[in-house]
């Protein structure tokens, strides 16, 4: 993406596939029911998305899961860069096609990893250092290669890398990751405003 394409040209170029509509809100809960309007079709919310970690659902053909109704898979973005990889997807033209799934698709950013695979997993400023558990191979997941993987995938929804931290954590590490989400709020604030009103400096 060039410098000069900004956020706001990018919101204008997705909204024609990109939408949310508010079907109706509870007032007393504030509950909603949603459509969501993505690529690959209209994803009635709340949603119960299936785990394709691998890009397959174990016991469930595409085709059976989308019988049975389900309009959003989720992927996981460290094992697919893992295996098969992103090259070899790409190749396939991308995971839609590689699962023979017609339905939307979202990959998570791989930061879950870092609670789940905590003993092949260490966190700093630079992303997320893996040893693979396959090859013993040493890999730098940061936030760049994380949508660079889910790009190659050709998912609908792209999440970002985050720091994720087990719920029964307490101390450094949880403060170190409350630190990581507050710079990364302020940059977000800081780049909606830039886009909101035109500033290129």
């Amino acid at each position: 993406v060039h410098g000069e394409y900004l956020a706001a040209d990018l919101l204008i170029a997705m909204s024609a596939t990109l939408s949310l509509r508010v079907v109706a809100e509870c007032k007393q809960s504030r509950a909603r029911v949603c459509e969501l309007r993505l690529p690959h079709g209209l994803v009635d919310c709340p949603v119960f998305m299936p785990v394709g970690t691998q890009g397959t659902m174990k016991g469930l053909t595409a085709l059976q899961l989308d019988a049975l109704g389900c309009r959003l898979c989720l992927g996981n973005t460290y094992h697919l860069g893992m295996r098969p990889g992103p090259e070899l997807i790409k190749k396939a033209n991308g995971l839609h096609s590689f699962m023979n799934w017609p339905r939307n698709l979202l990959t998570d950013s791989g930061g879950f990893q870092m609670v789940s695979l905590v003993e092949f997993s260490k966190v700093t400023e630079e992303g997320v250092h893996f040893c693979s558990p396959y090859d013993g191979k040493q890999i730098l997941l940061t936030p760049e290669k994380s949508i660079e993987i889910q790009n190659a995938l050709g998912s609908d929804i792209i999440m970002q890398l985050d720091d994720v931290i087990s719920s029964t954590l307490s101390g450094p590490r949880v403060e170190d990751a409350m630190l990581r989400l507050y710079i990364l709020s302020a940059c977000k604030i800081l780049f909606l405003c830039f886009a909101s009103f035109g500033c290129h400096k």
